[in-house]
């Protein structure tokens, strides 16, 4: 008993210590993708994590999604009959923004005060690390388990996830049991997700002088309007649905606005047409086609109140919300390990957001979204995450892992 104590401990060590290092290594590696600069894109950090998979034995494959825009799988098989587990987390991350607002290098993953700083430590480099820390854990000790482990490792989740669908597509989700969405989530148990959906709004109007403005259409008033009507539809669905208990509140938020589309803007001139987006979260309860025809009926209305009005829509990109029963095998395995970890109930969630996660849950597969990290950080300034949680998350996902394909809850 003592021997195995002392082993636990060593393990501990052993696990924190590549946890922090494979943070610091992936954060090192800027994977912000910026259109038109050959090094914007998750090419390097890919590699590299390829190269250390390999490293550790784990079968790898790398399938190119665009160029300079690779997934990265690997596959640990035991050879046993059994589940699928998957371990998703994505390699790309947001733009660092000004760095001169950073007090810390945003790609020098800096440890100061028990903190990994940098973009990415957060969301969610260090939650992929984890992962594959955990998986080698379990490599490194030997540990019998049934079934096989998948990472999923895809480009892109922050932009229009072109990775989990390209991953999806070549036919990788097939088979898979269970999956375990890494994300920052404080380690809570998350199983729900808001739905999203992306739109282009466009009100076309006629170009005119400033000084003569009955002699032109103005398409700014109109979306004005529109977008106070959008936030009367926000509302009833509110007044509708009330709070969900995991996910909050459901929203319809104008984000870009731009007027005019194309060319200079200037004082004195009236454009000739108006551009919004709109980033729609969506709950349980919801129903995105039925959304889209309450905001063609606006547009409707509208063009009956008003004969100058025009414009149109169109849905971009359309992620349902999930929802994954606490009943649900992966749902108890990550809760009893979260159990057996922190000695503490797990407390489960929601994600405020959408996943890659998203398109598997549509191929059917249940997911649980947990990970290191505190919520409210991805994408700020000074991201950081904590090496104590960091620790944690591993020793989470690699009981999880031995929990779930062993079939012991």
């Amino acid at each position: 008993m003592n021997n195995y104590v002392t082993d636990s401990k060593l393990r501990l060590l052993r696990d924190r210590e590549e946890v922090v290092k494979l943070t610091q290594a992936l954060v090192r590696i800027p994977s912000v993708y910026r259109p038109g600069d050959p090094n914007g894109n998750e090419q390097k950090v890919a590699q590299y994590v390829a190269n250390y998979l390999k490293q550790m034995g784990v079968e790898v494959h790398i399938e190119e999604v665009e160029p300079g825009r690779p997934n990265v799988i690997g596959i640990v098989d035991s050879g046993k009959p059994g589940k699928t587990l998957l371990f998703e987390g994505h390699t790309d991350v947001v733009t660092e923004g000004d760095r001169s607002a950073w007090t810390y290098d945003p790609f020098g993953a800096e440890v100061v005060n028990g903190r990994i700083y940098g973009r990415g430590t957060n969301d969610t480099k260090g939650n992929l690390a984890c992962m594959i820390t955990a998986v080698h854990s379990l490599l490194r000790d030997k540990e019998q388990w049934k079934g096989k482990i998948i990472l999923c490792i895809p480009c892109d989740e922050e932009g229009m996830m072109i990775g989990i669908k390209h991953f999806i597509r070549r036919g990788w989700a097939k088979g898979v049991d269970g999956a375990i969405i890494c994300e920052p989530e404080e380690n809570q148990v998350c199983i729900a997700q808001k739905g999203a959906m992306r739109i282009v709004i466009r009100v076309y109007g006629k170009m005119a002088h400033g000084a003569i403005p009955l002699s032109g259409i103005n398409p700014n008033t109109r979306m004005a309007r529109l977008i106070c009507e959008l936030e009367q539809l926000e509302k009833r669905e509110k007044e509708r649905l009330g709070k969900h208990p995991l996910l909050g509140w459901p929203s319809i938020t104008p984000t870009i606005l731009k007027a005019p589309v194309c060319g200079d803007a200037q004082i004195n001139v009236i454009p000739d047409q108006c551009m919004t987006t709109l980033d729609i979260r969506t709950i349980p309860g919801q129903d995105h086609e039925e959304l889209c025809k309450e905001i063609q009926h606006i547009f409707e209305r509208l063009a009956k109140e008003d004969p100058d009005f025009k414009g149109e829509f169109e849905v971009i990109e359309n992620r349902p919300w999930t929802k994954t029963s606490k009943d649900d095998p992966i749902v108890k395995a990550v809760a009893e390990a979260v159990k057996r970890v922190t000695k503490k109930k797990p407390y489960y969630n929601g994600v405020p957001g959408a996943t890659d996660g998203t398109f598997l849950h549509l191929e059917g597969i249940p997911i649980v979204t947990i990970g290191a990290g505190d919520r409210e950080i991805p994408h700020q300034i000074d991201e950081y995450v904590d090496i104590d949680e960091l620790a944690e998350t591993t020793e989470i996902y690699r009981t999880a892992a031995l929990l779930f394909l062993n079939e012991e809850v």
